[in-house]
């Protein structure tokens, strides 16, 4: 597979919320980027915040645009914030370093992101992964 497809954006986002649902989170905004970091798919919940959209892009877009998962971002946001805060503003303002944004992997290649938010961070990654996992792809939280 070279590339993420619609349809496969639209499984993710739907597996993804039913993770949540089974978990019994609060209302999930899931994005699904490709690995240009251009939207594929977005969805808010009922109740999710105005602002949920822009967060999860942020998850997923740092992920895929620095080639780490938001969790490893996050990690090193800790040891050197001006790095991170540097490669925010090229990535106007779009890079949320805390997990929920997991790289989306097939035959090894980077083919996208996911992004969640919602609930705790380990929370939203956890349904970013089991959304990712349940179209056959390889969920990369690192």
């Amino acid at each position: 597979m070279t590339a993420l497809t619609l349809d496969q954006a639209r499984r993710i986002v739907e597996a993804a919320r039913a993770k949540g649902r089974e978990l019994g989170l609060k209302p999930l905004t899931v994005a699904v980027l490709d690995a240009g970091g251009d939207l594929l798919a977005l969805e808010r919940e009922d109740g999710a915040a105005p602002m949920r959209p822009a967060i999860a892009i942020g998850k997923a877009n740092g992920a895929v645009q620095m080639g780490l998962g938001s969790r490893a971002l996050g990690k090193r946001a800790e040891e050197q914030p001006y790095f991170i805060q540097s490669m925010n503003a090229l990535a106007g303002g779009s890079l949320v370093p805390v997990p929920g944004g997991v790289l989306v992997r097939s035959e090894g290649k980077v083919v996208g992101a996911v992004g969640i938010t919602g609930d705790t961070s380990d929370n939203d990654e956890t349904a970013a992964v089991a959304g990712i996992e349940a179209v056959g792809l390889v969920a990369d939280k690192g």
